[in-house]
């Protein structure tokens, strides 16, 4: 209590993400996403197959742990559900080798980049950021995360997305155009990375809109499962 008498509000909760098999949790720092990265999903989006990576963020609060519900978000008819495996950063630096990215890496997980494809596509039409389709309230689901001293570091390996059931998104983890220490790499580049921070790494191809009442139920082969159910417009 003593600490929090200097702020003149209530600090905000801290956003957090479940360590698999414990009762502790990651602490999140950052969001990053790395945009185009599966060459099946660039191809289904019309884009450059041979650009180099590019990053967006959305907010540590848009974290939603494995069985929650997503309210549909305001604004949009079309929002789309991208599975994606998602790397936890135990430490970070600026212009980190290739050669020391997975040194950086805590762990692992699954979980969905969820985007009002529409405004999305709006605002890339006008030159404007992505923040409006990308970085709304609930947008990154992300199961438990599973640490690399266990899972190793992921090259290889299915990843899925089903929606009430049925294949939606099949892809695997060696079709990234960019690999993970590569794109931790890249991204030191632009920013400093450090513990807390979380990258989402890309979609394989099959995205779709995602309406309320589904059931989306993700997995990464070796690394775990993500379930959520999209809900009805909060009000």
């Amino acid at each position: 209590m003593a600490d929090n008498a200097r702020y003149v509000i209530a600090p905000p909760p801290q956003a957090e993400i479940a360590v698999a098999g414990t009762d502790k949790t990651f602490p999140v720092r950052r969001i990053w996403c790395v945009g185009r990265n599966y060459i099946e999903h660039i191809r289904e989006m019309g884009q450059d197959e041979r650009a180099p990576p590019f990053f967006f963020a959305k907010p540590a609060d848009a974290i939603v742990p494995d069985g929650g519900t997503v309210p549909y978000p305001s604004l949009t008819k079309d929002m789309h559900h991208e599975v994606e495996l998602v790397v936890a950063l135990k430490s970070g630096g600026r212009n980190i080798p290739v050669s020391k990215a997975n040194d950086c890496i805590y762990g692992y997980a699954v979980g969905i980049d969820l985007t009002r494809r529409d405004l999305q596509i709006a605002s890339r039409d006008v030159k404007r950021p992505w923040e409006i389709g990308k970085a709304f309230d609930h947008s990154a689901p992300c199961g438990p995360l599973k640490p690399a001293a266990e899972t190793g570091h992921p090259t290889k390996g299915k990843i899925v997305l089903k929606a009430n059931g049925k294949v939606r998104q099949e892809g695997d983890l060696n079709q990234m155009i960019w690999n993970i220490p590569e794109t931790i790499s890249k991204l030191s580049e632009m920013v400093e990375l450090r513990a807390g921070d979380v990258i989402m790494t890309g979609t394989p191809s099959g995205v779709a809109a995602t309406v309320a009442g589904d059931k989306l139920e993700c997995e990464v082969e070796g690394v775990g499962k993500l379930t959520v159910t999209i809900g009805p417009p909060a009000k």
